[in-house]
């Protein structure tokens, strides 16, 4: 005799759909559903974080529909936008930007009240452009400030391990009333100058004993750097820090002055031990004070947004082309005449774009 299971179907009865379909066709309609620009702006200057975050979704969205959406909200925020400070924050990987990036973050909603909007920047796969987006779990403590928005966001094709959308992400954060923009990104490796070219600050973690104090590789990032912070200068790793500290130092003073006549300082840091955290907030105060006075932080400003614009005109073009049937056909046509040793790159790109241009006369 068969054992019967605590959980079975009696005969004669139609068993349920595993999914409730009703339920299913309403989360359609709602993800269908999209507000005009007006209530976004509205909810934006509200503070309501889940009007902010669908807002930075549609920014990201390659939808054509969601792109058109996102320009009238962005355009919108533009007035309430500007009065916050921009923070970039790179490093290697393992340097510990998202423990600093918690605890000064921390730092500055409790002790001082700001109102800190993290956009972290985390490394997709290049096979499979997925993302763990995890900055959430990562920073516990943070996370659950009411003061604080944490937005992780993938970095699939971004030159520097920024994502494609971050200035614009920026321009909602700003308009949503923070006022501490703090940019993580991926780390050091391709063009860190894609995040300088967007924040006012730029603070570079190092590790002491890694081989960064004085690597030629690095000189370019370091002449970049408005501040260097020498992480995880606690227990046995404070002698090594002040010994890379000193190092550093020395290896500043051989660099070219920078244009508004900033001195960068090197920083002890440790975000378990909260060591020299709330020096390096002093330090960018004491910065952003200076490049007012000096004129040049309007002008710094007044230089990235005509970089944001030659930027938007590049991806309006590779819209336009990449959004073209004919366009997308004879691209792959030509690459495989590339593959097949019948074309150089050279001799393919110049014929493609005789075809787009040929083909915005016709029009």
């Amino acid at each position: 005799m068969k054992k019967k299971k605590s959980l079975h179907i009696q005969e004669g009865i139609t068993p349920p759909d595993s999914i409730n379909k009703a339920a299913l066709s309403n989360i359609k309609k709602f993800r269908k559903l999209r507000l005009p620009p007006e209530n976004y702006l509205e909810g934006i200057l509200e503070g309501k974080i889940n009007l902010l975050s669908e807002a930075i979704t549609l920014v990201e969205s390659n939808n054509t529909k969601h792109k058109e959406l996102a320009r009238e909200i962005i355009e919108l925020c533009l007035p309430y936008s500007g009065k916050s400070i921009r923070i970039g924050i790179t490093g290697v990987p393992g340097v510990g930007k998202s423990t600093f990036i918690e605890s000064f973050g921390s730092y500055l909603c409790t002790e001082l009240g700001k109102k800190v909007a993290v956009l972290a920047i985390d490394p997709s796969s290049e096979k499979s452009q997925g993302s763990i987006l995890g900055d959430k779990t990562r920073m516990e403590n943070l996370s659950v400030q009411k003061n604080a928005f944490i937005r992780p966001s993938p970095s699939a094709h971004s030159l520097g391990g920024v994502a494609r959308k971050t200035r614009e992400s920026i321009i909602l954060c700003e308009a949503a009333g923070y006022d501490i923009i703090l940019v993580e990104t991926v780390g050091v490796g391709q063009s860190e100058t894609a995040v300088h070219s967007m924040v006012d600050y730029f603070l570079l973690l190092m590790l002491a004993g890694a081989g960064d104090e004085l690597q030629g590789i690095k000189r370019g990032i370091m002449e970049m750097a408005d501040g260097l912070a020498l992480t995880k200068a606690d227990g046995n790793n404070v002698l090594p820090c002040e010994k890379a500290k000193r190092d550093l130092k020395h290896a500043l003073h051989m660099l070219p002055k920078k244009d508004n006549e900033w001195i960068p300082q090197v920083y002890l840091t440790s975000s378990t031990e909260n060591i020299g955290i709330h020096t390096v907030w002093e330090d960018i105060t004491k910065f952003k004070d200076h490049s007012k006075v000096k004129g040049y932080f309007e002008f710094n400003r007044n230089n990235q947004n005509k970089q944001w614009f030659d930027e938007s005109i590049q991806e309006h073009l590779g819209s336009l082309f990449f959004n073209d049937e004919k366009m997308i056909e004879r691209h792959k046509e030509l690459e495989q005449a590339i593959m097949d040793g019948k074309k150089s790159p050279f001799q393919a790109a110049d014929e493609i774009f005789n075809l787009f241009l040929q083909q915005l006369k016709d029009k």
